[in-house]
C-alpha cells in the first residue's frame, strides 16, 4: 500500500522516490520530537532510549527496508568491542578498521555511476558516530591533563548500555543526514540537562522553526532552479556546443544551486535537534541562550564569504569538527601540519566513497586552500595590496572574488557530483582544465609576487618567525 502511494507522490512532485522518502523521514522527526517533549521528557532513560531506537528503526525501514540489518550489525559489534575489549588502543583500532571496512565494502557492492540514496548514505553518518564513540570511551580512561578541552567534554567514564548505544545511533534527528554529536551530549539530552528551563522541555520552538523555515526556503530554491541546472546537462551535446564563456559561467551558478540540496536537509534536521534540546549550547556572553550545538551550516557566512576557507568553515560544520577532533588533531605526533592535512583529506575522500571524483575533489580542495592562504598572506603583508583591497575599489574586488570563489568551488564540485572519470574528465576538457591551469600558475607566480609586493623587512621578519 505504502509503495504505490509513495511512487505516485514522487511522480506528482517530479522527484525520485528515494529522495521523497528521505525528505519525508527528516520531516517526520518533528512529530517524533513533539511526542518526546510532551510524553517522554520526564520518563526513565530506558524508555527514552527505546523510543529513539524504535522511531529511528522505523524511519530506516521506511527508506531502506531489510537493509537496516547493516546498521544493526555495526552497532552490535561496536557495543561488544567496548564491553569486551575495554579502554585500549586495540579497541580503537579495531573499531576504526571494522567500521570503515564495512562502509567501504558497502560502497563497493552497491556502487553505480550515479549518486543513489541507499543504505550507505546514513551508514556513513553512523560510521563516524561509532568510531567517535570508541575514541571518546578511550579518552575517558585518561587523566584530564592528557586531554584537550574538546576531548574532556566528550570523554565517557563508563560503557554505555546496548539500548543507550542504539538510541544514540538511531536518534531520529541525526540518523539519516546528521548532524554528528557525541554520546555525552546524547546522555545529557536523555537526562533532561540540555534545556534553558531546568526540569522542563526547552523553550526552543522558535529557534527550531527558524531553522525549519530556512531549510524550507532552501528546498524551494533548489526545487525551482535545479531542473534548469541538472548535473547531466554537463554531458549533453547542447552544453558542449555553448560558447566557452557560457560553459564557464554555468559552473558557479550550478554549484550554488546544487549545494542548496544539502543546506535544506541539514537545516530541517537541525530544527529537530533544536526542538529536542540537543541543539542547546549554553549561554553566550550577553546572557542569551544559544541553540547552535548541532548547526551544520552558517548560512550567512556561506552566502557572503568570498573565500574557499570561509565556505568550508560554513558547510557541513559538525562533520568537519568531528574530522578535526578525531583525525587531524590526533595526528600531531607526525610533526607536520601539511602531512596531517593530507591524511585528513584522504580520510574524507574514502569516507565519501570509492569513485575517482571524490579523489579529484579533495585534491583540488587541498591545492585551492593552500594557494588561497598564500594569497591572503601576500595581501596582508603587502602595504600596497592591503590599501588597495580596503579602499574604494573593495566592492569591485569583492565581486571579482565572489565570482572566482564560486567558479572554482563549482569546478571542484563537478567530479564530486559526476563521480566517474569519464564524466568529469569530459567536463574539464570542455572548459580546458581552467581550474588546474589557474591554480598551477598562481602557485608558481605567488612567490615572485611576494618578492615584489612585500618589503624586504617584512619578509625577513616572517622568515625569523
Amino acid at each position: 500500500m505504502a509503495a504505490p502511494l509513495m511512487a505516485r507522490l514522487a511522480e506528482s512532485l517530479g522527484s525520485p522516490e528515494p529522495a521523497v522518502r528521505l525528505m519525508l523521514s527528516i520531516l517526520i522527526g518533528y512529530p517524533c520530537v513533539l511526542v518526546y517533549r510532551r510524553y517522554l521528557f520526564h520518563q526513565p532513560a530506558s524508555t527514552v532510549h527505546l523510543f529513539h531506537t524504535l522511531s529511528g528503526l522505523a524511519l530506516a525501514a521506511f527508506n531502506f527496508g531489510s537493509q537496516i540489518c547493516h546498521s544493526a550489525v555495526c552497532i552490535l559489534v561496536q557495543f561488544l568491542m567496548l564491553r569486551l575489549m575495554g579502554r585500549t588502543v586495540t579497541t580503537v583500532l579495531s573499531s576504526f578498521i571494522f567500521q570503515m571496512v564495512y562502509l567501504l565494502a558497502g560502497y563497493y557492492y552497491t556502487a553505480t555511476e550515479e549518486y543513489d540514496i541507499k543504505w550507505t548514505m546514513p551508514h556513513c553518518v553512523l560510521t563516524l558516530k561509532l568510531i567517535g564513540l570508541s575514541l571518546d570511551y578511550y579518552d575517558g580512561g585518561k587523566e584530564p591533563s592528557q586531554l584537550n578541552a574538546e576531548q574532556q567534554k566528550a570523554a565517557l567514564k563508563s560503557v554505555p548500555s546496548l539500548l543507550e548505544v542504539c538510541g544514540f545511533a538511531y536518534f531520529y534527528g541525526g540518523f539519516l543526514v546528521g548532524p554528528q554529536f557525541t554520546m555525552h551530549s546524547y546522555q545529557r539530552l536523555v537526562a533532561g540537562e540540555l534545556t534553558d528551563r531546568p526540569g522542563q522541555p526547552p523553550n526552543s520552538v522558535i529557534p527550531a522553526m527558524k531553522r525549519f523555515a530556512l531549510g524550507l526556503v532552501c528546498l524551494i530554491i533548489y526545487t525551482i532552479f535545479s531542473p534548469h541546472y541538472p548535473d547531466n546537462y554537463y554531458l549533453t551535446d547542447e552544453y558542449a556546443a555553448q560558447p566557452l564563456w557560457y560553459r564557464i559561467v554555468f559552473v558557479p551558478i550550478w554549484a550554488k544551486i546544487i549545494l542548496y540540496k544539502y543546506v535544506s536537509c541539514w537545516a530541517i534536521a537541525e530544527g529537530v535537534c533544536i526542538l529536542s534540546g540537543l541543539g542547546y549550547n549554553g549561554v553566550n556572553e550577553d546572557g542569551e541562550h544559544q541553540w547552535d550545538a548541532c548547526a551544520n551550516m552558517k548560512v550567512w557566512l556561506f552566502e557572503t564569504t568570498p573565500y574557499f576557507t570561509g565556505t568550508i568553515a560554513s558547510f557541513n560544520i559538525n562533520t568537519n569538527a568531528w574530522v578535526a577532533r578525531h583525525v587531524f588533531k590526533r595526528l600531531r605526533f607526525l610533526g607536520n601540519k601539511m602531512v596531517s592535512q593530507l591524511a585528513t583529506l584522504f580520510f574524507l575522500t574514502i569516507w565519501h566513497g570509492l569513485h575517482s571524483g571524490y579523489v579529484i575533489c579533495f585534491s583540488l580542495e587541498f591545492i585551492i586552500v593552500n594557494v588561497e592562504r598564500q594569497f591572503q598572506a601576500l595581501v596582508r603583508d603587502s602595504p600596497v595590496l592591503t590599501k588597495l583591497t580596503s579602499g574604494a575599489l573593495y566592492p569591485l574586488i569583492y565581486g571579482v572574488q565572489q565570482f572566482i570563489h564560486w567558479l572554482f568551488m563549482g569546478y571542484a564540485l563537478v567530479p564530486f557530483c559526476l563521480l566517474t572519470y569519464d564524466k568529469w574528465l569530459k567536463v574539464y576538457w570542455s572548459i580546458y582544465f581552467c581550474g588546474h591551469v589557474f591554480f598551477f600558475i598562481a602557485f608558481l607566480i605567488l612567490p615572485y609576487l611576494r618578492t615584489v609586493a612585500v618589503p624586504k623587512t617584512e619578509r625577513s621578519e616572517k622568515k625569523q618567525d
